[in-house]
């Protein structure tokens, strides 16, 4: 018995000593990870920026050592946001060392807004005179996109070209929720709030598919348009080639003028040394977008005094605290609140991606939002989508500016509960009894529908919020109350159609954003700060080491279809009246 409880203690503290070796060595190289992110990267001459877009791309980079890292290898996968993407693209066209940009672009995860804001930085860059080549094994609508603007354009032999069109697909639950015994309880404001219609009807609406077919038109027109004057090719003729499928053949690519050849990596290599003057493919000199980042800006200001803020909100709009990829309006008003009170902060540019959330979160946002306008100028600038709750924390901004394939409006307002009683009572032959002390004390139970007088309270909250929000809207945009409930109503609208209407100014990205804050400041010389301010790797670590590990490994395996996880837990927390855009855009 005694070598028993021997052997078994022996056993218990080796587990416990492998297990803390195991931290440990987890934790060093964690800590390398994170040290080797502030080294500086040295490049040689003749050297090729590589770019591949794969991993998410969010409005800012993240600090967190966790974020992509791939548990199965140990090793990180670093996420660059859109504002380092742009910054090296920028930096790379002054950069002696830097011959051309390689677009790798298999795939991109990234919102169309964002894709745009991409391409014009390298429109820009190729007016260095600098080479920028594209090659894929399959083009989707996106990456091909982006690549239009290459100086050659080449596609994998065996590869697919995809150029067909844009479509919305929308998931109706009513005979589903009829089946189990659930009743939707609902309560909006604007014919076109669309968010509710799949638990009301099996196909859309006339005004939301009046709408969805508005904004698609409008944002495939301009890509179009786009690519027509990249390629040289008539907007009707592309429109023809994708009606009818024509580029199912590889080769008809290539003679169209879409493509500027098929051919296989090896070749594609071969191409590169030669436009950088090595005599073979081993001697071509490459660098990252993640290891170019640590290469030093020579033309960076970073002593200025004078300081534009930009403030990053990204995601749902919730109340709390939130962090990165949520709007906490605790979190946002006080980073809006606090470059409000710097005063070597001159201006704010204040960047958002969100299709909305919580009323009263997007209220409190909006104050903060208001106040500093009030103190220094405040530019707005969309990035993917800016709709409803999204667009209502921009609307005291001293102009708003967007891409012409970013989404916005959707001014209108709802409320969604349920009531289980038949899936409760006649389904499951559960029953639920109430003692209460007041006639409405069980206001919003699943376990009942709505008393007349309950939905009259709920649909005055609506009105009444609309009723702010068109106010608000007017104020900031200078319009009347009536003009902004015409082209309110909950509708959708596309950067094109929003400038046309007066709910955005200018087209443009996070770039122009930052110089028409400069130029409202008077300001030659400043340097950019971000809010809110990231944490340090090592609290974010040890933040992670408490819980958020779990989301991590979740979006390694999840990939791109991790949205979904995210966006059903945001569902979840959903409380009071939403203002909120009808769905998620994704355009492929």
């Amino acid at each position: 018995m005694k070598s028993f409880f021997k052997y078994l203690l022996a056993s218990v503290l080796g587990v416990l000593v492998a297990g803390l070796l195991m931290f440990l060595i987890l934790l060093g190289g964690i800590g390398v990870m994170v040290s080797s992110q502030e080294q500086q990267v040295k490049i040689k001459s003749n050297t090729i920026l590589h770019i591949e877009l794969s991993q998410p791309i969010m409005d800012r980079s993240n600090k967190n050592p966790m974020e992509g890292f791939d548990f199965s290898t140990l090793k990180p996968a670093p996420q660059l946001g859109l504002n380092d993407i742009l910054s090296n693209i920028k930096k790379a066209k002054t950069d002696p060392n830097i011959d051309g940009i390689y677009l790798d672009l298999t795939f991109i995860s990234a919102g169309i807004g964002t894709v745009e804001e991409i391409r014009n930085a390298l429109i820009d860059f190729k007016e260095s005179g600098k080479f920028i080549i594209s090659y894929s094994d399959n083009y989707t609508q996106p990456t091909y996109y982006l690549a239009s603007i290459s100086d050659k354009v080449y596609l994998n032999p065996e590869g697919l070209m995809i150029l067909v069109g844009l479509r919305s697909e929308i998931m109706f639950y009513k005979e589903a929720l009829e089946k189990l015994g659930v009743e939707p309880q609902i309560i909006r404001h604007g014919k076109f709030k669309s968010y509710v219609e799949p638990y009301m009807y099996n196909k859309m609406s006339d005004e939301n598919r009046k709408q969805v077919m508005a904004y698609m038109g409008s944002i495939w027109n301009h890509i179009l348009e786009d690519i027509s004057k990249e390629r040289n090719i008539s907007v009707e003729k592309i429109n023809e080639l994708a009606d009818n499928l024509t580029l199912k053949d590889v080769d008809m690519a290539v003679s169209s003028g879409l493509i500027d050849g098929l051919k296989y990596k090896d070749e594609i290599l071969s191409e590169l040394a030669e436009l950088t003057n090595k005599t073979e493919e081993s001697k071509i000199e490459s660098v990252s977008l993640s290891s170019y980042s640590k290469v030093p800006d020579k033309k960076r200001k970073s002593l200025e005094k004078n300081k534009i803020a930009v403030v990053y909100a990204s995601g749902t709009v919730l109340m709390g605290e939130g962090g990165e990829g949520v709007i906490g309006s605790d979190r946002i008003s006080r980073a809006v609140r606090k470059a409000r009170k710097d005063s070597s902060v001159k201006a704010i540019v204040l960047r958002v991606n969100s299709g909305g959330g919580s009323a009263l979160a997007s209220e409190v946002i909006w104050r903060e939002v208001k106040l500093a306008q009030e103190t220094k100028p405040v530019i707005a600038s969309i990035g993917d989508v800016a709709a409803s709750g999204g667009y209502y924390i921009i609307a005291p901004a001293q102009k708003i500016i967007a891409s012409p394939n970013s989404i916005t409006g959707s001014i209108g307002v709802f409320g969604l509960f349920f009531s289980g009683k038949e899936l409760l009572n006649e389904k499951l032959g559960i029953h639920v009894d109430v003692a209460k002390t007041n006639k409405f004390a069980d206001i919003g139970s699943v376990t009942r529908p709505f008393r007349p007088e309950e939905r009259e309270i709920f649909q005055y909250l609506v009105e009444n919020f609309y009723e702010t929000f068109i106010t608000k809207v007017a104020e900031g945009r200078n319009m009347t109350k009536e003009e902004v409930d015409e082209i309110g109503q909950g509708r959708v609208w596309s950067g094109v159609n929003a400038i046309e209407i007066g709910l955005i100014d200018e087209f443009g990205g996070l770039e122009d954003a930052i110089a028409l804050a400069a130029e409202a400041a008077n300001l030659e010389k400043y340097r950019v700060v971000d809010f809110p301010k990231l944490k340090d790797p090592f609290q974010q670590l040890l933040e992670d080491l408490q819980g958020n590990v779990k989301a991590s490994i979740l979006k390694q395996e999840l990939g791109a279809e991790y949205k979904y996880y995210e966006n059903l837990q945001n569902i979840i927390k959903q409380q009071g009246i939403q203002a909120r855009i009808p769905y998620e855009i994704d355009i492929y």
